[in-house]
């Protein structure tokens, strides 16, 4: 019991003195604590006063930099006014001046009017005598010659203008042969040059086309029973398909070449891989179709990289590889595009202009030819709406609605691409025409020669580029055959439609014939 007594006692003894020994430690670190906030706050305050006085004194420094700017500033401003009155001032005594100078005028000029008043007075009286005078002297003269003045007039003026004319018409003559002279060597160097540099060649397309089999027992599986397989054909593909008795050959016939060729490869595949029928029929159309589109956009790829013309938007790309498939006058459209954007290229260089806007818009001339839609509108206007749509440069589109003369020229390239477009389509082989309507041109243009009184015979020669028009030389003189040619050529401008140019020859010949017997 003593001991536990003894430990008890011991415990208790060690923890008062714990506490007091914790409350001594307590109190000391309480009062560095006081001690260090009370350092902290002094630093603080000494820090604030020292960040006070350094913005006190930067304050004032830059007042007194504004205070010094202002005054530049309105000392600059009072030299300005200053000089401004200054400038005032004299000017000032300029319109003084001016104004004094203009009164003096104004009074010369008053002083002159009365006086020229009085002399138009004087002249006035004389002029009145003077015609008085005239009408005698007219009166005289008409009792003399038999006629009235007025009658006399018009015999003159009619005698003066016949010969007027005939004098202008020969120098309007000597002025077209001396600009031929001039000009037109240079124009036919350029153009020579332009058709020498660039390689042709000929194309003929037409609205047939002929798809040849081995056998005659191939047709009998073309047409399928009763007929559907040709109808499942025809109806696929849109074009009409002949089978008749010529022999080895099926007749594929339409006004699109883009349709024929994909009936043309969609009955190739048909009959190689035998299975014909309307199921079949349809799926390979379907595919022949994505293959013709796709093919479409690579010619049109591999011709604007042939060519080197860049940045051409996909849908244009797309409209030049089909051309491909469409010809005009038996000429291949795309031949003819390339052929044209060549001649440009040439004759830009020629005559120092843009080579390649003249060759985009060659390429392009005529783009509105295969749209996939068919508007009512010519195909140079609907060319340059689509150029126009696909952001072309405003020259291509300008050349391409102005090279049939439909829209007015604003630029150089324009006349350029429509020569060219002509030297295309009229050079020899590149394009036919159907006899009858070939014919039918040549009568024309001899009646329309017949039609002028004098013409005894026209002959429309060389392919109806050239016209001889015989005139009886009793009625015609060679000044009015001078006008007649204009005259005519004139007309066949303005009323009929041909390739190229037409030369009109007016022949005036006299012959005296007598016998010796």
């Amino acid at each position: 019991m003593d001991i536990v007594l003894y430990i008890l006692l011991g415990v208790a003894v060690g923890i008062v003195i714990g506490r007091y020994m914790l409350r001594k430690l307590l109190k000391s670190q309480e009062l560095s604590a006081q001690n260090k906030v009370k350092k902290i706050l002094k630093d603080a305050e000494n820090n604030a006063e020292i960040l006070k006085k350094n913005k006190l004194l930067e304050a004032k420094e830059k007042f007194l930099q504004l205070k010094a700017d202002h005054e530049q500033e309105v000392n600059a401003r009072n030299n300005s006014i200053n000089q401004r009155e200054n400038s005032i001032k004299q000017k000032e005594q300029s319109l003084n001046q001016k104004l004094e100078n203009a009164n003096k005028k104004d009074q010369d000029l008053e002083n002159l009017r009365k006086s020229l008043e009085k002399q138009i007075e004087t002249s006035k009286a004389k002029q009145e005598e003077v015609e008085q005078l005239k009408l005698e002297h007219i009166t005289k003269l008409e009792a003399i010659a038999g006629l009235s003045a007025e009658e006399a007039k018009n015999q003159l003026v009619d005698s003066l203008r016949e010969e007027a004319r005939s004098k202008a018409m020969i120098q309007i003559k000597d002025i077209v042969d001396e600009a031929k002279l001039t000009a037109s060597k240079e124009a036919k160097k350029v153009v020579i040059q332009t058709i020498q540099r660039t390689a042709t060649e000929s194309a003929i397309e037409n609205t047939v086309s002929i798809f040849n089999i081995e056998n005659d027992e191939i047709k009998g599986r073309v047409i399928g029973r009763e007929g559907r397989n040709i109808r499942a054909l025809e109806a696929a593909t849109g074009v009409e398909i002949i089978v008749d008795d010529t022999p080895e050959a099926i007749i594929l016939s339409g006004f699109d070449p883009v349709r024929r060729e994909i009936a043309r490869l969609a009955l190739h595949r048909l009959v190689t891989d035998g299975r014909i029928h309307p199921a079949r029929i349809e799926e390979v159309v379907a595919k022949t179709k994505k293959q013709i589109e796709d093919e479409i956009v690579e010619i049109g790829e591999r011709t604007v990289i042939d060519l080197g013309i860049h940045g051409l938007h996909p849908e244009l790309i797309r409209m030049v590889g089909r051309m491909r498939y469409r010809s005009s006058y038996g000429q291949n459209l795309l031949q003819h595009s390339r052929e044209v954007a060549n001649f440009c290229a040439t004759m830009a260089s020629e005559l120092g202009l843009n080579v390649k806007l003249a060759k985009r818009a060659g390429l392009l001339h005529d783009i509105g030819k295969v749209p996939d839609d068919n508007p009512e509108l010519p195909h140079a206007i609907l060319g340059m709406q689509l150029a126009e749509k696909y952001k072309e440069h405003p020259e291509v589109c300008n050349a391409i609605g102005a090279h049939h003369d439909e829209v007015e020229m604003t630029s150089m390239i324009s006349p350029i691409v429509q020569a060219c477009d002509a030297i295309s389509g009229a050079r020899p082989g590149a394009r036919r025409e159907v006899v009858e309507s070939y014919i039918k041109r040549l009568k024309e243009l001899e009646a329309l020669a017949l039609s002028y009184p004098g013409v005894e015979k026209t002959f429309a020669i060389q392919a109806g580029r050239e016209l001889r028009v015989v005139v009886e030389s009793e009625r015609i003189s060679d000044a009015q055959s001078e006008i007649l040619a204009t005259d005519i050529s004139n007309r066949i401008q303005t009323e009929m439609t041909y390739p190229g140019q037409i030369k009109v020859t007016v022949i005036r010949e006299t012959r005296s014939v007598s016998y010796a017997k």
